[in-house]
Protein backbone atom coordinates (compact mmCIF):
# COMPACT_ATOMS: atom_id res chain seq x y z
CA UNK A 1 0.00 0.00 0.00
CA UNK A 2 1.73 3.29 -0.72
CA UNK A 3 1.99 6.20 1.41
CA UNK A 4 -0.07 9.11 1.69
CA UNK A 5 3.01 11.11 1.92
CA UNK A 6 5.33 10.64 -0.23
CA UNK A 7 6.80 7.53 -2.81
CA UNK A 8 10.13 6.96 -4.10
CA UNK A 9 10.89 4.49 -6.57
CA UNK A 10 14.06 2.82 -7.47
CA UNK A 11 13.82 1.19 -10.78
CA UNK A 12 16.62 -1.72 -10.71
CA UNK A 13 18.83 0.03 -8.86
CA UNK A 14 22.60 -0.97 -8.99
CA UNK A 15 24.65 0.23 -6.25
CA UNK A 16 23.44 -1.03 -3.09
CA UNK A 17 25.39 2.16 -1.11
CA UNK A 18 23.17 4.60 -3.19
CA UNK A 19 19.68 1.64 -2.04
CA UNK A 20 21.06 2.35 1.83
CA UNK A 21 21.33 6.27 1.67
CA UNK A 22 18.16 6.35 0.02
CA UNK A 23 16.52 3.86 2.89
CA UNK A 24 17.73 6.21 5.16
CA UNK A 25 16.22 9.16 3.37
CA UNK A 26 13.05 7.67 3.09
CA UNK A 27 12.99 6.51 6.89
CA UNK A 28 13.33 9.81 7.89
CA UNK A 29 11.17 11.48 5.76
CA UNK A 30 8.38 8.95 6.47
CA UNK A 31 8.37 8.30 2.53
CA UNK A 32 7.94 4.42 1.23
CA UNK A 33 10.54 2.76 -0.65
CA UNK A 34 9.80 0.88 -3.90
CA UNK A 35 12.24 -1.23 -5.26
CA UNK A 36 11.12 -2.45 -8.70
CA UNK A 37 12.61 -5.18 -11.02
CA UNK A 38 15.95 -6.78 -11.26
CA UNK A 39 18.20 -5.36 -8.55
CA UNK A 40 21.86 -5.20 -8.53
CA UNK A 41 22.62 -6.68 -5.28
CA UNK A 42 20.51 -8.89 -3.07
CA UNK A 43 18.58 -7.22 -0.03
CA UNK A 44 20.95 -8.98 2.80
CA UNK A 45 23.54 -6.70 1.16
CA UNK A 46 26.16 -5.67 3.91
CA UNK A 47 27.02 -2.49 1.88
CA UNK A 48 22.92 -1.86 2.23
CA UNK A 49 22.39 -2.41 5.49
CA UNK A 50 25.50 -0.23 6.72
CA UNK A 51 24.61 2.36 4.55
CA UNK A 52 20.70 2.60 5.91
CA UNK A 53 22.30 2.24 9.49
CA UNK A 54 19.64 1.58 12.16
CA UNK A 55 17.11 3.12 10.22
CA UNK A 56 15.87 -0.16 8.52
CA UNK A 57 13.28 -0.64 11.45
CA UNK A 58 11.55 2.76 10.66
CA UNK A 59 11.48 2.05 6.93
CA UNK A 60 8.43 1.24 4.98
CA UNK A 61 10.11 -0.98 1.63
CA UNK A 62 8.23 -2.98 -1.03
CA UNK A 63 10.11 -5.06 -3.67
CA UNK A 64 7.69 -5.10 -6.85
CA UNK A 65 8.74 -7.13 -9.96
CA UNK A 66 7.88 -4.61 -12.72
CA UNK A 67 6.80 -1.16 -12.97
CA UNK A 68 3.43 -1.70 -14.35
CA UNK A 69 2.41 -3.86 -11.44
CA UNK A 70 3.65 -0.59 -9.19
CA UNK A 71 1.11 1.73 -11.73
CA UNK A 72 -1.52 -0.50 -11.79
CA UNK A 73 -1.95 -0.73 -8.09
CA UNK A 74 -1.44 2.44 -7.93
CA UNK A 75 -4.03 3.93 -10.79
CA UNK A 76 -5.06 7.27 -9.42
CA UNK A 77 -2.05 8.46 -8.13
CA UNK A 78 1.07 10.42 -10.28
CA UNK A 79 4.04 9.12 -10.96
CA UNK A 80 6.61 11.91 -11.92
CA UNK A 81 9.83 10.23 -13.95
CA UNK A 82 13.29 11.91 -13.63
CA UNK A 83 15.79 12.12 -16.20
CA UNK A 84 18.66 14.07 -17.88
CA UNK A 85 16.30 13.49 -20.88
CA UNK A 86 13.93 16.24 -20.62
CA UNK A 87 13.93 20.27 -20.20
CA UNK A 88 11.35 20.59 -17.72
CA UNK A 89 12.55 21.23 -14.27
CA UNK A 90 11.86 19.19 -11.33
CA UNK A 91 10.98 22.69 -8.96
CA UNK A 92 8.32 23.45 -11.80
CA UNK A 93 5.77 20.63 -10.88
CA UNK A 94 3.51 20.78 -7.52
CA UNK A 95 4.27 17.81 -5.94
CA UNK A 96 1.02 16.07 -4.13
CA UNK A 97 1.08 14.07 -1.05
CA UNK A 98 0.71 10.18 -1.99
CA UNK A 99 3.09 11.19 -5.52
CA UNK A 100 5.60 8.81 -6.70
CA UNK A 101 9.25 10.02 -7.85
CA UNK A 102 10.25 7.31 -10.11
CA UNK A 103 14.28 6.95 -10.58
CA UNK A 104 16.22 5.21 -12.89
CA UNK A 105 19.09 2.79 -12.72
CA UNK A 106 23.00 3.95 -12.16
CA UNK A 107 24.35 3.23 -15.12
CA UNK A 108 21.77 3.91 -17.52
CA UNK A 109 18.98 6.07 -16.45
CA UNK A 110 15.18 4.98 -17.12
CA UNK A 111 14.08 3.27 -20.17
CA UNK A 112 13.48 5.69 -23.31
CA UNK A 113 10.01 3.30 -23.72
CA UNK A 114 8.73 4.28 -20.31
CA UNK A 115 9.80 7.96 -20.65
CA UNK A 116 8.46 8.37 -23.76
CA UNK A 117 5.19 6.96 -22.50
CA UNK A 118 5.04 9.32 -19.62
CA UNK A 119 6.65 12.11 -21.37
CA UNK A 120 4.25 14.46 -19.83
CA UNK A 121 5.43 13.57 -16.19
CA UNK A 122 9.01 13.82 -17.33
CA UNK A 123 11.25 16.29 -14.92
CA UNK A 124 14.87 17.09 -14.49
CA UNK A 125 17.38 18.27 -12.25
CA UNK A 126 19.47 20.72 -13.98
CA UNK A 127 23.37 20.83 -13.85
CA UNK A 128 26.07 22.07 -16.51
CA UNK A 129 25.95 20.89 -19.81
CA UNK A 130 28.98 19.11 -20.08
CA UNK A 131 28.29 16.85 -17.01
CA UNK A 132 26.58 13.42 -17.42
CA UNK A 133 24.25 13.06 -14.14
CA UNK A 134 24.22 13.37 -10.57
CA UNK A 135 24.50 10.64 -8.18
CA UNK A 136 21.06 8.85 -7.30
CA UNK A 137 21.09 9.47 -3.97
CA UNK A 138 21.82 13.20 -4.30
CA UNK A 139 19.53 13.37 -7.06
CA UNK A 140 16.56 11.49 -5.07
CA UNK A 141 17.17 13.61 -1.91
CA UNK A 142 16.93 16.65 -4.03
CA UNK A 143 13.79 15.91 -5.34
CA UNK A 144 12.15 14.51 -2.13
CA UNK A 145 13.28 17.56 -0.34
CA UNK A 146 11.40 19.80 -2.99
CA UNK A 147 8.46 17.75 -2.66
CA UNK A 148 9.09 18.23 1.19
CA UNK A 149 8.84 21.35 1.20
CA UNK A 150 6.03 22.16 -0.90
CA UNK A 151 4.25 19.78 1.69
CA UNK A 152 4.90 22.55 4.10
CA UNK A 153 5.52 20.26 6.91
CA UNK A 154 5.66 22.70 10.14
CA UNK A 155 7.25 25.32 11.69
CA UNK A 156 9.83 22.68 13.58
CA UNK A 157 11.10 21.50 9.85
CA UNK A 158 9.10 17.80 11.01
CA UNK A 159 6.96 15.66 9.59
CA UNK A 160 3.74 15.95 12.07
CA UNK A 161 4.33 19.55 14.06
CA UNK A 162 3.46 22.99 13.17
Amino acid sequence: MKSDFLNIVLYEPEIPQNTGNIARLCACLGAKLYLVGRLGFVLSDKYLKRAGLDYWDKLEIEHIDTLEELIAQNKDSVFYYFTTKTKRKYTSISYSKGDFLVFGPETRGIPEDILRKNSEFCVTIPMKSNTRSLNLSNSVAIAAYEAFRQFEVGDAGNIGEK
